[in-house]
Order: structure tokens, then C-alpha cells, then sequence
């Protein structure tokens, strides 16, 4: 029988069955990417053909971040429980039957509840194609691993709204969603002959909190919809953000009452956050969405709208900002596997998406290429040179049980970001353009790319960058924080290089490596963001071929 060492080895070098792994991950992980970023160019033709405009809009793209979000943590839980590989085929397949009712929709209502139908399939993709990935790989190939989602992730952004500019504008947005059908089947197939992976342990599905979490955040983006259209006073406001609120406490006592019981697993183990380093990176994650999110969905509407460009020309313009996504992980991770902190990246990252989004408010209507590249190129480095490393960092400080946990706990912060921040950016928008204007559904046809009124609507554009640049800012001083290596109380002093991270009860486990133990939380916090992540001993976790 093979040693952990041996097996550990034969993870870091790869294999034929885990490259296929890794091959149709990343396949998803194209797709998703594209498909989000070129839904955006298509919006002003969608509004068009189907009549819609305003929030009902928007939510054909905040229904689909929406439900990935809200069903993140529940499919990364699941796939410990059942099988990651399972889960990962199951939400392929509910993610391309989403997108080709898309595809056929006639009606925005029909449209929106199909693209939360795909939201839920992608939540399933991207938290169990991570956590396989994680239980797969070790070492520096996991950092590698990493940094090519991240790349890839990149390509799907960089040229999804080129991809789908292109074909709104020669045969129509439904052959935008169809082109990701195919896409979609291929990765339903590829599952089935993957490897499977599970935590050993199977306890009950923690259904009380996957049913608080998931109505409380949902609950928490209609209040924020409804009260940039009935008014943030309005009762229509007022309940569902109350509900909201009441719904994700009771979320909070759930999760606790099962930890501190061991009645059952919380689908969120809350404990990940009272780590200081994984709660940073976690952080760190949120920044980076909620810098580019606006930018990325709004401003081809703008640019069609204000400019009256084309989708493929406002597509092309993109590539300024997603380019640099696509370039700069890899050399992310080579700079962390040199021995950069990769703390300072990652601020560093926080602070060039604060000047992007600065720099962006010279916008005026007939803006060119050329004037936009210098904030565009500057928002997309701020992306691009840490996304391939957030994952990586954080992981290494869970058992590998716990990785769908932690996966899940990951995505759903960037899921989440997606959808509070097109919801957050949609509502500021549209209410600066209607105090402007002085008529809401005007202002909702100015802020659907419908033409018309576009100084105003300029002006929307820059009080609202201002406000992310100053997100920005200060979120870049919290992560810094958070992950500047100190030494708590209850810390003895341990060398960084062999010092383990750990989150929660892990702090007692070791490195197969050096036998230096973690002692509390803070000293988890002298490794696992200034180095490359530590490779970790994986005999909780078993992989066994499907055929």
C-alpha cells in the first residue's frame, strides 16, 4: 500500500486522471466567467427585444449571482457529504438547462428566473471544482492549480463580452446563451468519467441553515432593488430588509448551536472567520469582485447608451480592463513561490482598483479607447495580480475534510460580492440618474442603455466610482491589518517558515514536514500568506476512481 508521502507525491506531480480533473474544471471555470461578463454587453439588446428596463434588467444578471451565491456554501457542504464530483455534475447540468431556457425565453420574468436557475448550476461547478482541485493537488502544484483558475477565469472574462459582442451583433443575444449550451453539455460528460472525492465523515445536511442563509441574502438584494425604485423608507423596503436581517442572525445561532452541540455539520463552519488570516484573505476576495463588478457590467451599457457604440465595439473596449486579468496570476504565484508576501500583493491590488475606479470618473459621453485604457488597464492589474493566489492562501488553513467548506465559504464571498454589488451599484446608479432627471422610469430607461440624457447620467457614473474608490481604500487597510503578522497572547514564538496555519480546532495539526505545532489562533497567522501555502498531511480526505 502506497505511504502518505508517496501518495502526497504522486497528487503533486499529477496523473492522467487528475489532469482530466483539472482539464474540465477549468473548462467551467471559462465558461462561467464568459458567459457573466458577456451577458452584460447583451443587456441593452435583451431590454430591447423584450421590453424591459430598470431592475427587472438587471436581474438577469444580479438573479444569476444571486442564486450562485446563495447556494454556494450549501453545494460546497454537499459535495463533502456526497461526493464533490456528483455535486459538480449535477449543478453542470442545471446550469445548461438554465441557460438554454435563456436562450428561449420570451418574456424578462421567464428570462430572470432562468438565469437563477443557471445561478444555482454555477454554484454547484465552482465550489466543488475548487474543493476537488484542493484534494487533488498538493504543494506548489496546488499554488500552480490555482493560479491557472485564475488565469483561466481571466480568459473567460477578457473575452466574454468580445465573444458575446460579436454574436449580438451578427445573429442576436440568444445565440449568446447558446453557444454556452454546448459548453455546458461537454462539462456535464466530462463529469462522469472524474475521479470521486469525499470528506470521510457524512453527517445530517444542515437544512435549517441552508434554508436561512439562502432566503436572508436573497431577502437582503430585493430590499436593496426595491429601495432604489419605492424608496428606502417605503415599507416595501423596510420588511424584506427586516426579514432579512432576522433570517441571518437566526442563521449565525444555528451555525453556532450545531458547532458548540456536534449534532450535525453546519454547512458554514464559523470558526473559519475567527482566524484572522483566513478572514483577511476572505476579505481580500470580496475587494477584488466588489472593485471591478460595477465596471465590468455597467459600463458597456454606458458606452452603448451615452457613446452609441456597438455591443462588439464596447466588448473590444473591455479587453483593457480583463486583459490584465488574464496576464498578471501567473505571475502572482511566481512571485509568492519566490517569497513576496503575498500580503503586500494583495493590498497593493486593493489599492490600484481604488486608483482605477478614481481615475475612470474623467468618463464623459463621447469618450474613446484611448482615454479609457489608462483606468481600465489600471482596474484589471488590480485584479489580475492577485486573483490566482487568494484560493491557495486560504485553503491551506482547513483540513482537507473541510475544503468544500472552505471552498464554499470562498465562492460564496465572491459570489456574494457579484450580486450585492451589481445590486448595491444598479440601485446607487439609478437613483443618482432619477434625482437628475426627476422621473423613474425615465431614469430607467437612461440607465438600460436606452440613449438619451447622457450628462446625467455621466454624472451617476462618477458619484458612484467615487464611492467604490473609497470602498476601496479602506478595505485595503483592513486586509493589511488583518494579515500583518503579529504575535497574540497566547502565541509562543515559532518560526514562519515552519509554523501551520490553522483554523479553529485545527490548530493542533501539523505539517507532515516539521513537527512544530500551531499554538492558538495568531499563530496561524506567521505563515500561510507570506509564504506559498504548507503542504499538508491528507489521510482525512480519500479519492477513489469511478468507473
Amino acid at each position: 500500500m502506497a505511504t502518505e508521502p508517496q501518495a502526497s507525491a504522486a497528487r503533486e506531480v499529477g496523473g492522467s486522471r487528475s489532469t482530466f480533473t483539472l482539464l474540465v474544471v477549468l473548462l467551467g471555470m471559462l465558461t462561467l466567467p464568459m458567459a457573466m461578463s458577456g451577458t452584460t454587453v447583451a443587456l441593452p439588446r435583451i431590454g430591447a427585444d423584450l421590453g424591459a428596463s430598470g431592475a427587472a434588467l438587471q436581474w438577469v444578471v444580479v438573479g444569476y449571482f444571486l442564486a450562485a451565491s446563495s447556494f454556494m456554501l450549501v453545494a460546497g457542504s454537499l459535495g463533502d457529504l456526497y461526493g464533490r464530483r456528483r455535486i459538480l455534475t449535477a449543478g453542470a447540468a442545471l446550469y445548461t438547462a438554465g441557460t438554454l431556457a435563456s436562450a428561449l425565453a420570451h418574456s424578462i420574468l421567464f428570462l430572470d428566473a432562468a438565469r437563477i436557475l443557471s445561478g444555482i448550476g454555477a454554484a454547484g461547478v465552482m465550489a466543488s471544482g475548487g474543493s476537488l482541485l484542493a484534494a487533488t493537488f498538493t504543494g506548489p502544484a496546488r499554488t500552480r492549480v490555482f493560479a491557472s483558475l485564475g488565469t483561466t477565469a481571466g480568459v473567460g472574462l477578457a473575452f466574454g463580452p468580445t465573444f458575446s459582442g460579436w454574436l449580438v451583433d451578427a445573429v442576436g443575444w440568444r445565440a449568446t446563451f447558446l453557444s454556452y449550451v454546448v459548453v455546458g453539455a461537454v462539462i456535464v460528460v466530462g463529469t462522469r468519467l472524474m475521479p470521486e472525492s469525499r470528506a470521510d465523515t457524512r453527517p445530517s445536511v444542515d437544512k435549517a441553515g441552508a434554508a436561512t442563509f439562502i432566503a436572508g441574502l436573497a431577502l437582503g438584494l430585493y430590499a436593496i432593488t426595491q429601495g432604489s425604485k419605492s424608496g428606502w423608507a417605503a415599507p416595501r423596503t423596510l420588511l424584506p430588509a427586516a426579514l432579512s436581517i432576522a433570517l441571518l442572525i437566526t442563521f449565525v445561532r444555528v451555525e453556532r448551536r450545531l458547532v458548540r452541540t456536534g449534532d450535525g455539520r453546519p454547512i458554514l463552519d464559523l470558526r473559519l472567520a475567527r482566524n484572522p488570516a483566513f478572514l483577511g484573505w476572505a476579505v481580500a476576495s470580496f475587494g477584488l469582485g466588489a472593485g471591478t463588478t460595477g465596471v465590468l457590467t455597467f459600463l458597456p451599457t454606458y458606452l452603448q447608451g451615452a457613446n452609441g457604440t456597438t455591443a462588439r465595439a464596447a466588448g473590444l473596449t473591455l479587453l483593457l480592463m480583463t486583459a490584465p486579468i488574464l496576464a498578471l496570476p501567473p505571475l502572482g504565484a511566481r512571485l509568492v513561490n519566490r517569497g513576496i508576501p503575498a500580503r503586500h500583493l494583495v493590498v497593493l491590488s486593493l489599492l490600484l482598483l481604488a486608483a482605477g475606479n478614481a481615475w475612470l470618473t474623467t468618463l464623459h459621453p463621447g469618450i474613446d479607447a484611448l482615454a479609457l485604457a489608462g483606468p481600465l488597464l489600471t482596474i484589471g492589474a488590480g485584479q489580475g495580480l492577485s486573483i490566482g493566489i487568494i484560493d491557495a492562501q486560504a485553503m491551506s488553513m482547513v483540513t482537507p475534510s473541510e475544503v468544500g467548506m472552505a471552498s464554499g465559504f470562498l465562492n460564496t464571498v465572491r459570489g456574494g460580492t457579484g450580486a450585492v454589488m451589481l445590486t448595491v451599484f444598479g440601485a446607487v446608479l439609478l437613483a443618482a440618474v432619477e434625482s437628475r432627471v426627476g422621473s423613474p422610469d425615465l431614469a430607467a430607461r437612461v440607465t438600460s442603455g436606452s440613449g438619451g440624457h447622457a450628462p446625467e447620467f455621466t454624472e451617476a457614473w462618477r458619484v458612484t466610482l467615487w464611492t467604490v474608490a473609497a470602498l476601496m481604500t479602506a478595505l485595503a487597510l483592513t486586509v493589511n491589518r488583518l494579515l500583518t503578522p503579529t504575535v497574540g497572547r497566547r502565541s509562543t514564538h515559532t518560526d514562519p517558515t515552519h509554523s501551520t496555519p490553522a483554523v479553529g480546532r485545527r490548530s493542533a495539526h501539523t505539517d507532515p514536514t516539521h513537527s512544530t505545532p500551531a499554538v492558538g489562533r495568531r499563530s496561524a497567522r506567521r505563515n500561510g500568506w507570506a509564504q506559498p501555502p504548507a503542504q499538508r498531511n491528507e489521510n482525512t480526505t480519500h479519492t477513489k476512481s469511478t468507473h
